[in-house]
């Protein structure tokens, strides 16, 4: 079971026995996993499969993803590091919203910065670090938008990997390698990590 710097954490035997018998460890009910990692590191991907597989009655999912939120909440936003500590500022506070209602929610986001990972967690409290792990070549192979090849060429300004840095983070609770495993097994691995599976 997971036990990072994460403030969410009881494995009593009763909780243990709940477990084997497939339920869920409810204490998570109030805790954010953030997923952070390039663009087309599959972040997204890994979000919904891992809602999928969580979700039952009693136990709510919320997720949160970076172009749904710059499509509505953050749409007045650009991708200078102002606007994206904003951003960050903003999903951090809606999922402690989420949170303090008795969700668990995964957010998919960039944030590129260990300030800027470092200040959801300080907002959210319960908070779980994934660093979804894929070098860069292999994002920019996966990447059937086409967003790497605009970048690359100045059609996208600050475009992260390419024309704006990515830190990978200092206090990763969890390293989850996408590179080298399937979806999936990435899936598995994560919630054995933190300790529903």
């Amino acid at each position: 079971m997971y036990n990072g710097h994460a403030e969410t954490h009881i494995s009593t035997d009763k909780e243990n026995n709940a477990s084997k018998q497939g339920t869920k460890d409810t204490s998570l009910l109030h805790t954010t996993l953030w997923l952070t990692g390039l663009p087309c590191s599959g972040k997204t991907t890994l979000a919904k499969r891992l809602k999928e597989r969580l979700e039952s009655p009693g136990f709510r999912v919320m997720h949160l993803d970076a172009d749904e939120i710059r499509r509505g909440l953050s749409a007045d936003l650009g991708f200078s590091l102002e606007d994206r500590r904003e951003n960050i500022r903003r999903v951090a506070h809606v999922a402690k919203l989420f949170n303090d209602n008795g969700n668990f929610v995964i957010t998919s986001f960039v944030s590129p910065t260990d300030e800027l990972r470092t200040m959801a967690r300080d907002i959210i409290g319960n908070f779980i670090l994934v660093f979804v792990k894929c070098n860069l070549n292999t994002c920019e192979m996966r990447d059937t938008k086409g967003m790497y090849k605009k970048a690359r060429s100045g059609q996208i300004k600050e475009f992260t990997g390419v024309s704006s840095p990515f830190e990978e983070p200092s206090r990763a609770d969890i390293i989850i390698d996408t590179e080298h495993n399937s979806i999936e097994d990435c899936v598995k691995e994560l919630m054995q990590k933190i300790g529903v599976f």
